[in-house]
């Protein structure tokens, strides 16, 4: 089968020669098996083969027969196989025999105990802009954070095609689709996740109108600091609103089975007392699900400008995750006690660290450039250095510097 490149190919392939086995962990069909098959030497599918999830059950070492790398997917069907590879690995003593793939972190999280210096990680998620061939690549992300001009025409990917993209989303397998159909998929992907999918985090069974009230508030609060409280309140039915602490359980679970991926507060030292916020920004791992999960659809997004706009941020969020993860970096969002926010920090290894704010379209850029540059004069220079790169990144336009220094780029110009 034809197989289109992915950033994580890279990582894999590093990781492969550095640890015994790699885990490669991502949401479902968002294309882990297709990568790791790219790299392993043979194969067996526990997901799809019924006689061998049977005898992993009995004598899972029976599992790890054949060439090496050996790929075993959805591991965490079998859980005994952790051990066994595990042991496998100890007694090869070389790198690159196991490539793991799991679509949920088990309950008990045997890897977080004995998996330390055997097992490498791997987080995939649906593919970036870049991977699906819907930007141009004129602009590199590592450049921009090195100094560099950002330099680019029009990408081609106009507001109608932006609204597609976050519709389909990054999903392998639905790239060619036509928009309706590929929503009819992830209808029922978030259908799935409630009724089914939810409980394999921990086994639990949950109630799944609960579940799907709670991914539908999620939808509506994506980009936002909403509070397990508030998204408490707002699924409540004629009983009132369900308890929050069953809105966290249903968060963490759809954490684990990797459909909900909040964004982390960054918490840099300050030159003031200013607060800062710690609360995450709720997201998706991809701004299709979002949208499946409102029942809405590409043409009332475009009536639905405040809508559209928060899940604009969601896709960018996404694929900065993406690009940042290939440069070996982190991305959080900032926010004080004052609400002066970025939407997006990305901050490096070496504690070097970039702002960045979301606008769909261009109206908006003075603001979010004075915005960056008022964030700049509240981060203490002394703890964390001047930023690396202030960029607004657009949905569509030229990429270019402004006088003040701030860096305009439009996401379909974006790459690594």
């Amino acid at each position: 089968m034809d197989y289109r490149p992915r950033l994580a190919d890279a990582a894999l392939n590093v990781l492969l020669h550095a640890t015994g086995a790699v885990v490669i962990e991502g949401p479902r069909g968002c294309g882990k098996t297709a990568t790791a098959r790219h790299a392993a030497a043979s194969e067996v599918l526990l997901d799809l083969d019924a006689s061998a999830r049977a005898v992993g059950l009995l004598e899972p070492a029976l599992l790890l027969d054949g060439d090496r790398p050996r790929l075993i997917d959805e591991w965490q069907v079998v859980p005994n196989i952790w051990n066994q590879v595990r042991h496998e690995v100890d007694a090869a003593n070389e790198p690159g025999q196991f490539i793991l793939t799991g679509s949920a972190v088990p309950s008990d999280d045997l890897s977080r105990h004995s998996g330390a210096g055997r097992f490498g990680r791997l987080r995939m998620r649906p593919m970036s802009l870049a991977e699906s061939g819907h930007s141009t690549g004129t602009v590199s992300l590592a450049a921009i954070l090195g100094g560099d001009d950002p330099r680019a025409p029009e990408s081609g990917l106009g507001l109608k095609d932006l609204v597609d993209r976050i519709a389909i989303g990054g999903w392998p397998n639905l790239q060619a689709r036509p928009v309706e159909s590929a929503l009819t998929v992830l209808r029922g992907y978030i259908d799935e996740t409630r009724r089914l999918d939810v409980r394999r985090a921990d086994g639990i069974a949950r109630d799944p109108e609960s579940v799907g009230r709670v991914l539908r508030s999620l939808a509506r609060h994506v980009s936002t600091s909403a509070s397990a409280r508030s998204i408490a309140a707002d699924v409540g039915g004629v009983d009132g609103p369900i308890d929050h602490h069953t809105v966290l359980d249903y968060i963490r679970a759809l954490t684990r089975i990797f459909v909900i991926e909040d964004l982390p507060a960054w918490s840099p030292a300050l030159r003031s007392r200013t607060p800062l916020r710690s609360a995450p920004t709720r997201h998706f791992v991809d701004p299709s699900l979002a949208v499946a999960a409102l029942g809405t659809t590409p043409r009332r997004l475009l009536q639905d400008v405040e809508t559209l706009g928060l899940l604009f941020e969601s896709l960018v969020v996404r694929d900065l995750r993406i690009y940042a993860q290939a440069l070996d970096a982190t991305v959080y969002h900032y926010r004080d006690g004052s609400d002066l926010e970025a939407d997006a920090i990305i901050e490096g290894r070496d504690g070097s660290w970039s702002a960045f704010e979301v606008k769909l379209g261009p109206g908006a850029i003075d603001d979010a450039a004075t915005t960056l540059l008022r964030i700049t004069d509240r981060v203490d220079p002394e703890r964390h250095g001047r930023p690396t790169a202030l960029c607004v990144i657009t949905g569509w336009g030229f990429a270019y510097r402004r006088r003040d220094g701030v860096a305009v780029i439009p996401i379909g110009a974006l790459a690594p």
